[in-house]
């Protein structure tokens, strides 16, 4: 709309608004604002009307003439090829800007030139560090054959494999680094000495003289043997003190501030990376409405090339529709219950819950007792068989892995009586999974240290049962280790003798129980889980097998091929997809449980239970974190009470109330960002409603032109023509297709 048409000039001269304006539903609304208000403010609103536009206060619907009063401050201009334009309207753009530039002087020229260049040498390094990025192709590949739902899947395998990658960087160059390179710089290692009482002897399980060639497999397998002296485990590091010419390395402490700093950074990289995800599961949860035009607008993905993958996104698209329309009427059943329906689903609930508290716990026992027995037969080193003593190692992993494998199954029928929405359902079944495969984790520890603690008087000298744990962590360790070998070869074996057949059975067979069986789906939340409580395992048992990320790292590569090949050749999209599979919130949402439940285990570790006295770099102390303050007490007294200072109860204070003032500013601004927002929704409904109101002036108006016209005098109006319709009858019909685009979006809370 020009100018020329907001304002008229009136006989005195004078430049008045346009009335039609003024009956704006959106200016109505600030009139009757301006009426509730104070004077003062009246007047300095009235003012601002009056010298600006007609409605031109808060919704800005009239403020056509306000950039020829106030020019614009000058904004750097974005590249063309970034504008959202078309190609034509980027070319007029491009050469307006050539002209622009010729009027510059030479300096100006010189300094966009610099410019230029710069974002060029930008543009081209991100290219090359994206190009250097893991399985890049393979990425792509994946992307553009199944779309963005399962390559967000091995998207996250790809950061879990960096991740991986940092903590082992890290404990190998703080932990192994130093030893490795103290022979070499001229460096003194001062080992801690295995005397001086019964809780300093270290009976190794290492073989010596002729060993049969399956007890090698064993050792490869449990972490015995010869794997028990070499780098891969805590009773290795027997090493105090390294003196290089330079100074002293104290090998403990950096122990202990390497276990910290990679479960710190863990979690901030964590954080960092689900900050987005979080943001945008948050704007696509605040409106249903929202959701739906998402949904039917935006829902494609364009990435897919694939015919079958075209078809199974076509009917996830159709699904998640029926879903929601599905999770409206439950919730207007809801609404509806009566009383005793309530106190029947209630009952019914409350029956099931209990139920799968009793399988829990049974797992939970049976893992417990597993554990214990596996301990005691370990303990006994009877060699029997070697498949037997396999089993014996290896049971706890496998008591671990049927409960894994049998309750999933168990709530995926038992949440179908407990008249859930579908999207609750999903989400309820995953959260009893992910609490199942953590705390089974959490279990086995409990039981490992229930026996490693469990000891008469005489043999609890030592705080712990050194007769038979001598060496306790690397026991734990070695169990940590044998469940990720036992993980993945259960992933490689379900690839090959589960997944492999059904492929050539559901191609090959044309029986009924063969098409009803179907080919297999490829189900990202189940796979997430899988390595997400892989991920946990290497968190607890970095401490107690330093090169355990190395091994992890490996062993999610070799994940990565095989879930590849899996998806091409034997496996399809999920039907029904989790609605978290296009943002990774929910992957790393799990994994922040799994870091928080691998916190506890490390954390009661280095702080309550006494360390081993027989090996290991803690020898010296009687709890791993006590080098901590050791360290403190020998640093010169200006830095020791620096340090005090900083770990004293009034830091503490001063510090939480800091914290508090923070996160309320944080609380404030996040309100008023609301706001903020609640006022851009309420002035889109706004101007909605004032196109409305000017399509029926502009109806108005046609009407009146068309009775005031000759045409209309000198001919009749026919009422109606089936062949020809007047423009009148069409413009009413884009009419009404106008005002119902140009109503705004229902309330999540009253649309049904």
């Amino acid at each position: 709309m020009e100018v020329d048409s907001v304002f008229y000039t009136d006989h005195s001269g004078r430049v008045n608004a346009n009335p039609l304006l003024d009956q704006l539903p959106s200016y109505q609304s600030l009139l009757y604002r301006r009426k509730s208000s104070t004077v003062a403010s009246k007047r300095r609103s009235s003012s601002r009307a009056r010298l600006g536009s007609s409605g031109s206060g808060k919704w800005g619907v009239s403020t056509f003439g306000r950039n020829e009063e106030k020019p614009r401050s000058p904004v750097p201009q974005r590249p063309v090829r970034e504008l959202p334009k078309t190609m034509a309207e980027k070319r007029t753009d491009k050469t307006q800007r050539q002209e622009e530039n010729q009027e510059l002087g030479r300096l100006g020229r010189l300094r966009l030139s610099a410019r230029r260049f710069l974002r060029r040498l930008r543009d081209d390094a991100h290219e090359r560090l994206s190009s250097l990025k893991l399985w890049r192709g393979d990425i792509h590949l994946i992307e553009g054959t199944f779309g963005t739902g399962i390559l967000s899947y091995f998207s996250f395998l790809r950061f879990l494999v960096a991740l991986n990658l940092f903590i082992f960087v890290l404990m190998f160059s703080f932990v192994m680094l130093p030893i490795i390179v103290a022979p070499s710089a001229s460096g003194n290692i001062t080992y801690n000495q295995n005397a001086g009482g019964p809780c300093r002897v270290y009976p190794s399980s290492a073989r010596r003289g002729l060993v049969i060639f399956h007890e090698h497999i064993t050792d490869l397998l449990s972490g015995g043997g010869f794997l028990e002296q070499t780098y891969l485990f805590y009773g290795y590091y027997q090493v105090d003190k390294i003196y290089f010419p330079n100074g002293t390395y104290n090998l403990p402490l950096a122990y202990l501030l390497v276990t910290v700093a990679y479960l710190f950074l863990s979690l901030i990289w964590i954080v960092k990376r689900s900050a987005t995800g979080f943001k945008q599961n948050l704007v696509q949860d605040e409106d249903r409405f929202q959701s739906f035009c998402n949904k039917i607008f935006a829902g494609w993905d364009f990435c897919i090339t694939n015919e079958n993958a075209v078809r199974l996104k076509r009917s996830s698209l159709l699904y998640e529709l029926k879903t929601d329309l599905e999770e409206e009427r439950i919730k207007q059943k809801i609404a509806d219950r009566t009383r005793k329906e309530k106190c029947r689903i209630y009952l019914i609930r409350l029956v099931l819950n209990l139920f799968v508290i009793a399988v829990l716990a049974s797992c939970f026992y049976s893992i417990y007792v597993a554990t214990v027995f596996s301990q005691k037969e370990q303990i006994k080193n009877n060699k029997e068989n070697f498949i037997v003593d396999l089993v014996y190692e290896y049971l706890p992993s496998i008591v671990i892995t049927m409960a894994n494998f049998i309750t999933p199954l168990l709530f995926s029928v038992i949440i179908n009586y407990e008249d859930y929405s579908p999207a609750f359902e999903i989400r309820f079944t995953l959260m009893r999974c992910v609490f199942m495969r953590l705390t089974s984790i959490g279990v086995l520890l409990f039981s490992l240290w229930s026996q490693i603690t469990k000891c008469d008087k005489e043999h609890c000298m030592c705080g712990y049962n050194h007769k038979l744990y001598s060496c306790w962590e690397t026991r734990v360790g070695q169990e940590m280790y044998k469940l990720t070998i036992f993980d993945f070869i259960i992933i490689v074996a379900v690839t090959i003798f589960v997944e492999f057949p059904r492929k050539l059975i559901v191609n090959y067979c044309d029986c009924g129980l063969a098409k009803w069986w179907g080919q297999q789906e490829f189900a990202i939340p189940q796979n997430v889980l899988e390595i997400v409580y892989g991920q946990t395992i290497c968190w607890i048992g970095t401490f107690y097998s330093p090169l355990l990320p190395a091994i992890c790292t490996i062993k999610y590569i070799f994940i990565f091929y095989i879930k590849k090949v899996s998806l091409m050749a034997n496996c399809r999209p999920a039907t029904r997809p989790f609605r978290a599979s296009s943002s990774n919130f929910f992957f790393l949402g799990v994994l922040l449980i799994g870091l928080a439940l691998a916190c506890l285990p490390v954390s009661f570790s280095l702080a309550q239970i006494n360390a081993s006295q027989a090996c290991g770099p803690f020898v010296n102390y009687n709890t791993s974190w006590e080098v901590l303050p050791a360290t403190v007490s020998q640093l010169p007294h200006g830095i020791k009470t620096l340090l005090f200072a900083l770990s004293s109860e009034a830091f503490a204070v001063s510090f939480f109330v800091v914290t508090c003032l923070a996160m309320f500013y944080v609380i404030a601004l996040a309100g008023a960002h609301k706001r903020v927002i609640n006022q851009l929704r309420e002035q889109l409904a706004m101007d909605g409603r004032d196109k409305r109101f000017l399509i029926q002036k502009l109806c108005q108006a046609q009407m009146v032109s068309g009775v005031n016209s000759p045409v209309s005098k000198s001919q009749p109006r026919r009422s109606s023509s089936r062949s020809s319709p007047s423009y009148h009858t069409s413009f009413s019909n884009n009419f009404n297709e106008a005002v119902f685009l140009a109503q705004p979006p229902p309330n999540s809370s009253t649309h049904v």
